[in-house]
């Protein structure tokens, strides 16, 4: 595992809305910026801060990891809060996830379904766990075949939504996702200056009308 790097969080040229109404709003992060406010003072520049210059009322429902690009929904004041989160805890939400990893992976598709657990003494760091672990389970579909430089592109749609699932399911079943700091190997890390994991779908009821919302959007790799 490297040690952390210094954040330092892309500039600030604008969002990219893909979608506001009095209810929430939907953006797309770039990778290398934080979800929401870190510890200390160097990490409070985030996507939420950035947001609510624009919708004061902004609340985040879910996160993406810092090294993750993609679609993000923000409800717009606790009540439409309440809403979007309890459809997340529930899971009806559909999300779905593009990536890059190392190897080709034999299946065209399959599930990956091991327990995870905070690895406290290296903490961000997550590892799977038989005994102590949360149910976890990701579902994946080849993409293509071989790739350049003996990588494999991947859906991947998570039923559950540990923190790092997708990183330490790959990792786990010997294809980290390629870029990526906490997790892989040397080898893998090097073959891109990002971690290429991009959150590309993300489809829920809206939580004020109730008519079914979906957005995509294309990997940046």
């Amino acid at each position: 595992m490297l040690p952390p790097a210094p954040y330092a969080p892309p500039a600030d040229t604008g969002l990219d809305v893909r979608h506001a109404d009095d209810a929430l709003v939907v953006v797309d992060k770039p990778a290398g910026l934080l979800s929401a406010p870190g510890r200390g003072p160097d990490k409070q520049d985030c996507l939420l801060a950035r947001l609510q210059r624009q919708f004061p009322d902004a609340l985040i429902v879910h996160r993406l990891d810092m090294d993750t690009s993609g679609l993000l929904v923000f409800a717009r004041g606790a009540e439409m809060h309440r809403r979007l989160s309890r459809q997340f805890r529930d899971r009806q939400v559909e999300k779905r996830y593009l990536a890059v990893v190392a190897g080709l992976v034999a299946l065209e598709s399959g599930a990956i379904d091991l327990p995870l657990i905070c690895d406290w003494p290296n903490r961000p760091r997550q590892k799977v766990d038989a005994a102590l672990g949360k149910a976890s389970f990701t579902r994946y579909r080849r993409l293509g075949g071989d790739g350049p430089g003996g990588t494999c592109r991947l859906e991947l749609t998570p039923v559950t939504g540990r923190s790092h699932q997708l990183r330490v399911h790959l990792e786990a079943i010997g294809h980290p996702i390629v870029g990526d700091p906490l997790y892989g190997t040397p080898a893998s890390r090097a073959k891109a200056s990002r971690l290429l994991l991009h959150a590309s779908r993300l489809a829920f009821a809206h939580p004020a009308g109730g008519e079914w919302l979906a957005w995509e959007s294309a990997a940046p790799f």
